[in-house]
């Protein structure tokens, strides 16, 4: 099979804010609770963190983290976690049917940040809270001044404010299963004057409103004019969240998921615009797709779990080879919505459909999806140059022309590289990849993830899903193996 991939330097999308390659924890499952915290381990710190996964996200490079949710947000009092250990209440947590020991909240979890070398991304609580109770959580964390909540902070041990600059205002409340699920309507009034106080108390911060919780909700669109006819002078970006999975076993059917996340992205960003012509506004709101992920086969099990454990096995997905490959495509086409999409989180970060493993009392693994994160993260920095492709198609059950080459092209001119994301999609045909526009670069690393089985997992006794260095023959074409993920380093 042919392909060819055709660049000009100056045929620019935009530039990529390194935020597009967060993460999120959440009080959820073993995310925090035998996840990045368990105290009793051999490699604990000081503060009890497992310094093995802190030293596998060291390795991912994530810019910034969302925190503490997610659903778990809905229903969560800030307050409850700071302070002395010994007099958190322990409570019901109605989100995930647990039990939160409140063991771990901000004052613990900005600390993580840092040694996690990562920002946080915060959330508030507009399901059962609202703006009260989220100035004061601002307050407590970026206020200098000497006032209540401020105070509260330097007596529980931090004279210095945390300065968390990026705020989400809630979280996916056009769900009713969210607690305190609202309509377009109320949550529009809601997350407006929270918008407010919140930026009142600290007008350095971005926040971040929540638009549709996946592109086939109903409301999808509606929702998003509501609030934005709302909220759009008051916030600087609008969520995206939306997860994919393989449930009918179709992996062609599956890897075409890249372009229904990029036609969500493009209406998304045309809705923004609109309702920006609609106020006759200068300001641009773009967009924060904060969560996102392939996740179907742990969907639910809180549902038929023993209710109100600490910390229970909850969507621990396992991810195989062909995750890998979606979740490298997806990763593309956020660096190709770079021009809109600013932010971004892979849900979730550690043991919760998440890249990273780990084993109570044990040890720490990469599941398969870590590759492809880690090397956007690590090598996608710079401008994202509009590539035109061209190869095979095949079609989806939605009868699209599904294109076998799936690439992203970036600029970095700080290291002067191009760097090409492709993967091959095919099944059954290795793929000879032409380059026009390439002149004077020289290809100076071919990264491949690979394997004959689309279903193999990596798992703590062994990683059968690993990157190898292919050897970089100058000729043309390039050789990229049946449904292969590839990283190609140019030097110019």
């Amino acid at each position: 099979m042919k392909a060819k991939i055709t660049i000009n330097k100056e045929n620019i999308i935009g530039s990529i804010d390194r935020r597009i390659y967060g993460s999120f924890i959440e009080h959820l499952g073993r995310a925090v609770y035998n996840g990045i915290y368990e105290p009793s381990h051999k490699m604990a710190d000081n503060m009890g963190f497992r310094k093995d996964v802190l030293e596998l996200i060291n390795q991912l490079n994530v810019p910034v983290v969302r925190y503490p949710g997610g659903n778990f947000v809905s229903g969560y009092n800030w307050e409850d976690g700071i302070g002395d250990k010994s007099k958190r209440p322990k409570k019901l947590e109605l989100a995930w049917l647990s039990l939160e020991t409140n063991e771990i909240g901000i004052d613990e979890f900005q600390e993580w940040a840092k040694r996690a070398g990562t920002d946080v991304m915060m959330a508030v609580n507009l399901g059962t809270r609202g703006p009260d109770e989220a100035r004061n959580c601002i307050e407590y964390c970026n206020s200098e001044t000497d006032t209540y909540y401020a105070n509260l902070r330097r007596s529980n041990g931090f004279e210095k404010p945390f300065g968390i600059k990026l705020w989400c205002l809630g979280n996916e409340m056009d769900g009713d299963w969210q607690i305190c699920h609202k309509t377009a309507e109320e949550y529009g009034r809601a997350a407006t004057e929270t918008a407010k106080v919140l930026k009142w108390v600290d007008p350095s911060i971005e926040l971040v409103a929540c638009g549709s919780s996946d592109p086939n909700m109903p409301s999808f669109g509606s929702w998003e004019r509501t609030v934005l006819d709302h909220t759009y002078e008051y916030v600087d970006y609008l969520s995206l969240h939306c997860y994919y999975g393989n449930r009918a076993n179709n992996t062609l059917d599956f890897l075409a998921r890249a372009e229904d996340m990029d036609k969500f992205i493009k209406t998304t960003a045309e809705i923004c615009d609109e309702i920006k012509v609609k106020k006759n506004s200068k300001k641009t709101v773009n967009l924060s797709f904060d969560e996102w992920n392939v996740w179907y086969r742990t969907k639910d099990e809180e549902k038929t779990m023993e209710r109100w454990q600490i910390a229970p096995h909850l969507l621990e997905e396992k991810y195989n080879f062909e995750d890998a490959l979606l979740v490298g495509c997806m990763l593309m086409t956020l660096q190709n919505n770079c021009d809109r999409v600013k932010i971004a989180c892979l849900a979730q970060l550690v043991n919760v459909i998440a890249p990273i493993m780990t084993e109570t009392g044990g040890k720490a693994w990469k599941q398969a999806i870590f590759y492809p994160y880690m090397y956007a993260s690590l090598y996608g920095n710079g401008t994202t140059l509009r590539a035109k492709t061209e190869s095979n198609t095949y079609s989806s059950k939605e009868n699209w022309e599904i294109p076998y080459l799936y690439t992203s092209v970036i600029d970095n001119k700080e290291k002067g590289e191009i760097v090409v994301f492709a993967v091959n999609r095919s099944l059954t045909d290795d793929m000879e990849l032409e380059l026009d526009g390439f002149e004077g670069c020289t290809l100076k690393e071919h990264i491949e993830l690979y394997s004959d089985d689309l279903k193999a997992v990596n798992s703590k006794e062994e990683e059968k899903i690993s990157p190898i260095k292919r050897e970089c023959d100058q000729k043309l074409p390039i050789s990229l193996k049946k449904h292969s993920w590839n990283m190609l380093i140019f030097k110019y």
